[in-house]
């Protein structure tokens, strides 16, 4: 069954279509959306994809549509300057001008890059999201796009919002089971910031991986992007509550960087994080999360739930001072009163340390 989500911000409103098969109904949306015949379309997508889907996809536009295509490497070293720079030039080759349309065809890494080409070629031009990760359910929302700088994951970007997204969860198929895991660290994200009862579900409905298929997977798509569009309509730019979806990823960030971008992936990285963020929500607030044994159930799905050994605290609570939240080298933290009740705060250099190295402690008793 196909669903319609409205996302709103103030500056765009545009739909979400997500369901099984919808990829078959994207000539009909690019019609609902004013794309005359013979625009030129840009497909920027991953060389995975472009073995499996990319021939279907050319197909389904070509009678149309005057198709072109550029495959960047996998992972997250593909979000390049090297590589946003080869994909402007690939717009330039084939002549795309500011009617022309550009399809971020792929996951994450793909839609970051794919909408921040679109967002800066001729200042510029329109592009759809068609995610075909469970990750990119968070990513393909609300028009952050960006490219990694060795010093900063996500640090040369802009907020640009797409035309529509296409979400067919047909192509999670043929996901591997980490970069499934990988994505279900988001939905579990947006349970535990914003919605109670849809954390509840989870913790009833989804035992293993395994569970994530079919009606089920589809739910958890439909929750997450509702969490993620209900930020989103409040604050489009992070000047506000946005920046609750950044539960887990100030350590997460930090993780991925230290590690190299692609050693770990990023719902792993993230993990940590929220348990890491979990952990300090105890020491600050005073509350207790016991009951809810957060590490026993992120071990059920396999993540990671304690810090690489090989990485230094110092090195880490760096990483963190140079993330885009800090203010004046002071570290911000998404921190949970409650599930569902979040809340931003400052923590000093000295109370950080003294978290990291009680939480590596902590955590690695209990492997």
């Amino acid at each position: 069954m196909m669903e319609r989500i409205w996302i709103e911000t103030k500056t765009k409103q545009y739909p979400l279509f997500l369901g099984e098969g919808v990829i078959e109904s994207l000539p009909d949306i690019l019609r609902q959306l004013s794309f005359s015949e013979r625009t030129k379309v840009l497909i920027i997508t991953d060389q995975t994809l472009e073995r499996l889907y990319l021939p279907k996809l050319r197909a389904l536009l070509a009678d149309d549509y005057e198709v072109f295509a550029h495959v960047i490497s996998g992972g997250e070293e593909a979000k390049s300057f090297e590589q946003y720079y080869a994909c402007q030039t690939t717009a330039l080759q084939c002549g795309l001008d500011r009617k022309s349309l550009i399809l971020a065809f792929g996951g994450g890494v793909v839609g970051d890059l794919a909408g921040f080409v679109a967002a800066t070629y001729m200042r510029g031009i329109r592009y759809i999201q068609i995610p075909t990760t469970l990750l990119a359910h968070d990513s393909a929302v609300g028009g952050k796009v960006a490219i990694n700088h060795p010093l900063g994951k996500n640090m040369i970007g802009a907020f640009y919002q797409p035309e529509a997204v296409v979400y067919d969860i047909a192509f999670l198929r043929s996901l591997p089971e980490k970069e499934l895991r990988s994505g279900f660290a988001e939905v579990i994200k947006h349970a535990l910031i914003r919605d109670r009862d849809f954390y509840e579900w989870l913790r009833r409905e989804v035992r293993t991986l395994a569970d994530l298929k079919g009606e089920r997977l589809q739910y958890c798509i439909k929750k997450g992007i509702e969490v993620k569009a209900s930020v989103v309509r409040e604050d489009e730019k992070e000047a506000g509550v946005r920046a609750h979806l950044n539960f887990g990823h100030t350590l997460g960030h930090a993780i991925e960087n230290e590690l190299g971008y692609g050693a770990i992936t990023h719902g792993d990285a993230v993990a940590i994080g929220m348990l890491f963020a979990l952990f300090a929500s105890e020491r600050v607030y005073g509350v207790s999360f016991a009951g809810h044994h957060f590490s026993s159930w992120f071990r059920t799905y396999g993540f990671p739930v304690s810090l690489p050994q090989q990485l230094q605290a110092t090195r880490l609570l760096a990483k963190m001072k140079g993330d885009k939240k800090a203010r004046a080298g002071t570290v911000r933290m998404v921190l949970l009163k409650d599930i569902g009740a979040v809340e931003v705060m400052s923590l000093d250099d000295e109370t950080l340390l003294a978290l990291l190295y009680e939480f590596s402690r902590r955590e690695e008793g209990k492997q």
